[in-house]
């Protein structure tokens, strides 16, 4: 992402959620955040999947088939990582690369949790700015804008007020691949020496597969043959982790995984018909506990 730039694929991610909204695993995916969260220009491809007819035009039909395919993404996420927030709270929750996230306004379970939102001073100012839409938070939240590049995640996490010894959720999504393998090692050893005993920690990576990255490869190029603008055009992936080196990662820093499913697999279980099988098959969310 660049210095100076709020994340775009934020802004797809949470088109995603707004697609499924009322329409995808009804009864157990729920964000009526997303489509306030979304400015009027973003709403409109949302409009048109929901819609359920493709576009015509060459760049629009792209534009659809990127929105249609990150809801198909976004419902078995959300709901796998909320799952495990409710089926273990703490008093402290900490959400890593926030983005636009709506958990702080949407989850009730959070009214009595002290919400930290980790993200780039750009792309927490956008999130500010789109606030005007969203009821009030239904608890405490504070905004934690850290530049990796230059900022320190425990000194800007002790500064907002998170205590290193009281128990804390974290929640790492759509994050980890965009970090090196020592960018995610760093992050961990600050998620380790500032969780309290009782602590969890809630991490989507994605696995290896050779596909996917292809997949990424055309999808930029139909972006660009469309004259669309790429919303992964900053945020290339620079990792991949398979089950056993990301459980052996989570161990070396206290955290015992319990839980560990590919996308896929939660999809099947909320009852979806998926086209991108592939993709929610290399997508995958461990749960680990302290």
């Amino acid at each position: 992402m660049e210095i100076a730039e709020a994340s775009r694929t934020a802004v797809l991610v949470c088109q995603g959620r707004a697609v499924a909204q009322g329409r995808m695993a009804v009864g157990r995916f729920d964000d009526p955040t997303a489509m306030a969260l979304l400015r009027d220009d973003e709403r409109g491809a949302v409009d048109q999947v929901r819609s359920g007819v493709a576009p015509r035009g060459w760049g629009d039909r792209v534009e659809f088939e990127m929105v249609r395919a990150s809801a198909e993404v976004m419902v078995p996420r959300t709901v796998g990582i909320d799952d495990a927030l409710r089926e273990r709270g703490a008093p402290q929750l900490v959400i890593l690369g926030a983005g636009l996230d709506g958990r702080a306004w949407r989850m009730e379970e959070l009214a009595k949790t002290d919400v930290f939102e980790v993200d780039h001073p750009a792309s927490q100012r956008d999130k500010q700015d789109r606030m005007q839409g969203p009821p009030p938070p239904t608890g405490s939240v504070r905004f934690v804008p850290v530049d990796f590049t230059r900022d320190r995640l425990d000194v800007a996490l002790a500064a907002a007020g998170h205590r290193e010894s009281v128990a804390t959720t974290w929640i790492w999504e759509g994050v980890v691949p965009y970090l090196t393998r020592a960018e995610v090692e760093a992050t961990m050893r600050v998620v380790s020496g500032r969780s309290g005993p009782g602590s969890r920690l809630v991490v989507n990576y994605q696995a290896p597969a050779l596909i996917g990255t292809l997949g990424r490869l055309v999808a930029r190029g139909l972006a660009l043959t469309a004259r669309r603008r790429d919303p992964l055009a900053h945020e290339p992936r620079r990792s991949s982790w398979t089950p056993g080196a990301m459980g052996r990662l989570l161990a070396s820093h206290g955290f015992a995984v319990g839980e560990d499913r590919d996308l896929l697999t939660i999809a099947g279980d909320l009852g979806l018909q998926v086209k991108n099988q592939r993709s929610l098959g290399n997508g995958r969310i461990a749960v680990a506990d302290r």
